[in-house]
C-alpha cells in the first residue's frame, strides 16, 4: 500500500510499531509517555521520584531529554539569544535556560537502570549526535524528536539510521515540513515512525489544540499518530484518544515546588492518574467501526416496535389499521412492512396481542 493512501482506523494493522516489546498503534490501547524534561530541577533523587510516580500511575514510558546547553546553542548576550516571546521563559537567555534545564549526561545510565527496575520503559529525545551515541550505549528502545527539532533533518536521519522507532512532535510544522520529515526518515533507512499532533506553546491554549487534525493525519500519513499535550488539564488528551491518537505524551512532576522550567504546565501525580484512566476509557469507548447491535444490545431488540394484532382477526379478514398496529415489543414483523400488509388477508385466526408473522398472510401462503 502507498504510504500516503488514506485508510480508516479499523484498517489493516499497518499503523503500528514496537517499543520495548510493546505494540504501539492505532488499534492498541494508548501508549502513555511521561515526560521528565527539566522537572528534576537539578536533583537526581527528584528525577527518580518522578520516575516512580510515572510507573505507579500507569504510564508506559518515561522520557528524558539528552542535551547540553552547548549542543543547543552558544553563550551569547546578543538580543537574538534572549527569549522575547510572551511565555514562561521571557527575558531569559537561551544558554542559561538550557543549562539549568538539562539532564546531566552522567545521570543517564542510573536513570535508565532505575526506570527499568520500576517496570517502565526509558527513552529520550536526543538533540545531537552525542546524545544519540549515549542513548545507543544505553540500548534506548526508541527516539523522540522534539517539536523545535522537527526541522533538523540531519538529526532525524541520524535517529533513523539506528533502526529504532522514532516519534516526532509536529508542533509548528506545516504539511510540507511533515512531508520532509517522513521523506528524510525513510530515505535514511528508517522503518517505524510516529507523528504527534502538538501545540508548541507552554502552556498550550485548549482552544488552539485543533484535535480534528488527528484523524486527518491518520489518513494522510499512514503512520501511528499521537498527541503531545501541553495544556493543563487531561481533557484534551482523552479527546485526542477518542479521535484516534495512540500515543499521549505529558510532562509530569512530583510537586509544583521547588519550581522548575516546566513545572507550571506539568502533570501532578493525581492528574497523571486521571489522565491515564480517562485516556484508556476513551480508547475503550472509541472501539471499532461497527453497525448494528452489539452482543449486549441484543436483549434490547425486544423493546423496538413491531407489528401486532390489536384486535381479534378472523381467517380471511383483511389487515387494516384498525386490527394491526406498530407497537412495542419487537417480536412481530418490522414496521416497514405495514403498508405492504394493509389489504392482505389473514390465513388463520389471529388473536389480539399476537405478533404478526409471514405465515399468517393468506396471499403469501398461496404463492408458496
Amino acid at each position: 500500500m502507498d504510504r500516503n493512501s488514506p485508510l480508516i482506523l479499523e484498517g489493516i494493522g499497518i499503523l503500528s510499531m514496537i517499543i520495548d516489546h510493546r505494540s504501539v498503534g492505532q488499534n492498541e490501547e494508548p501508549y502513555i509517555v511521561a515526560e521528565l524534561s527539566a522537572n528534576h530541577g537539578g536533583d537526581l533523587s527528584r528525577a527518580k521520584r518522578i520516575i516512580c510516580i510515572a510507573a505507579e500511575n500507569g504510564a508506559n514510558a518515561i522520557k528524558f531529554q539528552a542535551y547540553t546547553a552547548d549542543e543547543m546553542t552558544f553563550d551569547c548576550d546578543r538580543n537574538d539569544f534572549i527569549i522575547k516571546s510572551n511565555n514562561l521563559w521571557k527575558g531569559e537567555k537561551l544558554y542559561s535556560l538550557y543549562a539549568r534545564a538539562a539532564t546531566p549526561y552522567e545521570w543517564f545510565p542510573e536513570l535508565f537502570s532505575f526506570a527499568r527496575g520500576c517496570g517502565i520503559t526509558p527513552f529520550a529525545s536526543p538533540f545531537s549526535p552525542a546524545g544519540i551515541e549515549l542513548l545507543e550505549r544505553l540500548e534506548a528502545p526508541a527516539y523522540k524528536i522534539a517539536s523545535f527539532e522537527a526541522v533538523d533533518l540531519e538529526l532525524i536521519a541520524q535517529c533513523a539510521k539506528t533502526g529504532k522507532p522514532v516519534i516526532v512532535s509536529t508542533g509548528l510544522c506545516c504539511l510540507d515540513e511533515i512531508s520532509d520529515i517522513l521523506d528524510t526518515f525513510y530515505r535514511a533507512g528508517g522503518t517505524d515512525i510516529a507523528l504527534l499532533r502538538c501545540n508548541s506553546a507552554y502552556p498550550a491554549d485548549p482552544r488552539e489544540a485543533n484535535l480534528a487534525t488527528i484523524p486527518d493525519m491518520i489518513a494522510r500519513f499512514n503512520v501511528p499518530i499521537g498527541y503531545s499535550d501541553h495544556t493543563t488539564t487531561p481533557l484534551q488528551a482523552a479527546l485526542a484518544v477518542g479521535l484516534g491518537a495512540c500515543i499521549i505524551e505529558k510532562h509530569v512532576i512530583d510537586a509544583r515546588e521547588p519550581e522548575t522550567a516546566d513545572s507550571s504546565f506539568s502533570c501532578l501525580p493525581e492528574d497523571l492518574n486521571q489522565l491515564v484512566t480517562i485516556c484508556r476509557a476513551a480508547w475503550q469507548a472509541r472501539g471499532s467501526i461497527s453497525y448494528g447491535p452489539h452482543s449486549r444490545e441484543q436483549q434490547s431488540l425486544v423493546f423496538r416496535r413491531s407489528l401486532y394484532a390489536c384486535a381479534d382477526i378472523t381467517t380471511g379478514e383483511a389487515f387494516t389499521r384498525q386490527n394491526i398496529r406498530c407497537i412495542r415489543p419487537g417480536f412481530g414483523l418490522p414496521p416497514k412492512h405495514l403498508s405492504k400488509l394493509l389489504g392482505m388477508r389473514s390465513s388463520r385466526q389471529i388473536n389480539r396481542g399476537e405478533p404478526i408473522a409471514w405465515d399468517m398472510i393468506e396471499q403469501l401462503n398461496e404463492q408458496d
